[in-house]
């Protein structure tokens, strides 16, 4: 049987002769009784008031059209199958795409009836079949397209349904993954303008505002605090051009406004023709300076779970064809199509879902801001006890995290696989911020040490030298006394004024010497005999009780060979460790931030397990407190002066860090990494 579905759609053919005639390829079919009863069949048809709804066409002498709607049954001898088939090749698309089917007169000679009716025949009847046998059959054959167009139209319903279910679970997904609020309102703004077919879109956050100033294309306003809308971005799939950051009063006076305050969507069909005593108005100058034309607009609240609007979506300009460019009224009045209840209604499903996903990536923003105030309030309460210290904590920070950069580009060596993340870094900066949170429990006397003799402590040595110079000067008096009295020679008064000088001197340069030896090194350095021989001398008191010059715990402060602790406290500043574990480990980090109290509460450990508190391993040493360690001991070396010590160039702290290296303190290969690329150079902050 020939396949006559392979021919276009046209739904009229050329009407030739009653005869047919050679042109039409229909000599051998249509002879004049068929060409008869066809006309008549079609005048019994036309005059039939059971088809008042039909048109009746002939499309060809021996054909008759019975069209309902989209809908056509054709009529056709038997003799038009077997040897006129061409005339069927008009309507063999429709057939196809289930528009129409075709009635025979009489039974054809040879017919696959299975294949037929797959490719349009409807049904057969008697050749001289009666105008009611006729009109069933037509009937039914309505009947069978009808079925047809609504189970194609079901399946696409359903093909349609399942597509934009997917969407939404897509849409869902990307949603809820999203915590940088910036980054999920892009995505909430896309998804929309995806599944409605929206050309344009702004999207617009509501904030609870203190006073502020609003910026727009008019002069600056000072708002009262209260809620505004904020608008963050758009997109334009049309037209390019720079947006920016501005807030307006929460009002209806604005389509997006009203929206927000009603809580419900609004739909207009032309953006220059409002709904006549709408509150909102429409500024048409945007339009006019970027070249666009906005007409049907879609405007949706975004609402929290606490049935709160939190956010606004503007969808603008719905396209037939969504990959087509709007250009001008002329592209936009031609292309533009009003936003149908489906749009709305999948809008709604994915403003629900983006209202939620807002909300909580807001609530995410604002513990993350939450917990950044409390690391800030922390480390200024550390510092605050420490004034001299100001600022190393953000610059060990600063260091760390960009010597960890470096190390995940590291593509050789020991720590070609030591790859962070941006929840590692984060990670590691809380950790370096809070190294030294511990030393909140260590005595602020200790913490804030500048010099190996307490304050007081040098006061009480002045003051015995004071006793002892003045105890000098009587005892001289007095033997001064005596000589006179018993009428001695002038040279030995003078041999006595000799010996209170020379005394005297002796005494101011000790306590020079307890000065000097005061003043604490970086390095070991120094002579402490002196300090350690005054220690042996004495004196007495008003009672004639002897006393050392210099107590037990005040020579030892002096003979301290680096810096200006005692063994004593320095043990009690190297306990600050202990509590920043202790206490970083009472905070819940989670999952992401776990890590933080062992990062940072190991930040004094040595390769050679000689650290503290734990003596740890260099296996069992966090990279992290590695790389933290390095960026203390650069930053103690290089910080501007502090009363204990001056600064060094940075040049100068790498050669003191090569010497950590060399007693198996630091990491060798993480040095070397800072070194050569110059990290202190790299951070944000240098201050």
């Amino acid at each position: 049987m020939a396949d006559f579905q392979s021919v276009g759609t046209s739904s009229t053919a050329s009407v030739e002769g009653v005869e047919g005639g050679a042109a039409s390829g229909t000599s051998t079919t249509a002879t004049p009784a068929l060409v008869h009863r066809m006309t008549r069949l079609a005048e019994q048809l036309g005059r039939d008031p059971r088809l008042s709804r039909e048109i009746v066409t002939r499309p060809h002498p021996l054909l008759v059209a019975v069209t309902r709607d989209h809908l056509t049954v054709l009529a056709a001898p038997a003799r038009v199958w077997d040897s006129g088939r061409e005339l069927l090749q008009p309507f063999a698309g429709r057939m196809a795409a289930g528009e129409a089917m075709l009635v025979l007169l009489g039974y054809p000679n040879d017919v696959d009836l299975e294949q037929a009716m797959n490719r349009g025949l409807a049904s057969i009847v008697a050749e001289d079949a009666s105008l009611d046998e006729l009109f069933l059959a037509g009937m039914r054959a309505f009947e069978l397209l009808e079925a047809k167009g609504s189970a194609e139209s079901r399946g696409q319903s359903l093909s349609r349904y399942r597509f934009e279910t997917g969407e939404l679970v897509d849409i869902a997904r990307a949603m809820t993954t999203e915590r940088d609020v910036n980054k999920l309102l892009g995505v909430i703004l896309e998804k929309s303008r995806f599944v409605t077919g929206a050309d344009a879109g702004s999207i617009y956050v509501v904030e609870q505002n203190t006073r502020i100033t609003l910026t727009g294309e008019s002069e600056p306003v000072s708002l009262n605090p209260g809620p505004v809308l904020r608008f963050k971005l758009s997109q334009n799939d049309s037209v390019n051009y720079d947006s920016r950051e501005f807030a307006m009063p929460l009002s209806k006076r604005s389509i997006a406004g009203s929206a927000a305050l009603g809580k419900k969507a609004i739909n207009i069909d032309d953006a220059y023709d409002l709904p006549p005593g709408a509150p909102y108005g429409f500024d048409r100058r945007f339009d006019e300076k970027i070249g666009y034309r906005t007409k049907s607009m879609l405007t949706m609240p975004l609402i929290s779970q606490r049935d709160e609007v939190i956010g606004v979506i503007q969808l603008i300009n719905k396209k037939k064809n969504p990959k087509e460019r709007l250009l001008g009224d002329k592209s936009a009045s031609e292309s533009v199509v009003s936003f149908d209840a489906r749009s709305e209604e999948l809008l709604g499903m994915v403003a629900a879902q983006a209202g939620v996903s807002l909300e909580n990536a807001m609530l995410y923003d604002e513990i993350r801001k939450l917990f950044e105030g409390f690391v800030k309030a922390s480390v200024e309460a550390i510092e605050s006890r420490d004034p001299t210290t100001s600022g190393h904590s953000r610059r060990v920070a600063d260091l760390t995290v960009e010597l960890a950069k470096v190390v995940d580009l590291e593509g050789a060596g020991p720590y070609r696989d030591a790859k962070f993340s941006v929840e590692d870094l984060r990670e590691l900066e809380y950790a370096s911020l809070l190294h030294d949170f511990g030393k909140i429990g260590v005595r602020e006397k200790v913490l804030v040490k500048a010099k190996k003799l307490y304050d007081e402590r040098l006061s009480l040595i002045r003051s015995r030298f004071d006793f002892v110079a003045r105890s000098l000067e009587a005892e001289i008096l007095r033997r001064k006394v005596t000589l006179l009295e018993r009428g001695a020679p002038r040279n030995e008064i003078d041999a006595l004024d000799h010996e209170f000088e020379v005394r005297r001197a002796e005494l101011d340069m000790n306590w020079h010497a307890i000065l000097s030896a005061n003043e604490p090194t970086v390095l070991a350095a120094g002579d402490f005999a002196k300090v350690e021989q005054l220690a042996k001398e004495t004196y007495e008191d008003l009672r004639g009780d002897p006393h050392f010059l210099l107590e037990a715990e005040e020579a030892v402060a002096l003979s301290v060979k680096r810096g200006s602790l005692t063994p004593k406290e320095y043990e009690e500043i190297s306990s600050h460790v202990v509590h920043t574990y202790r206490f970083l480990s009472q905070i819940p980090w989670g999952k992401a931030l776990r890590r933080v109290p062992e990062i940072a509460g190991a930040h004094h450990e040595r390769l050679n397990g000689t650290g503290y508190p734990n003596r740890l391993a260099s296996n069992d040493i966090p990279i992290g407190s590695k790389m933290m360690s390095i960026s203390d001991i650069f930053d103690a070396l290089t910080a501007s002066d502090r009363p204990y010590k001056r600064a060094v160039p940075a040049e100068k702290a790498i050669e003191i860090l090569g010497f950590g290296v060399k007693d198996q303190h630091l990491d060798p290969e993480l040095v070397r990494i800072f070194r050569e690329a110059r990290v202190w150079e790299r951070r944000p902050n240098q201050s």
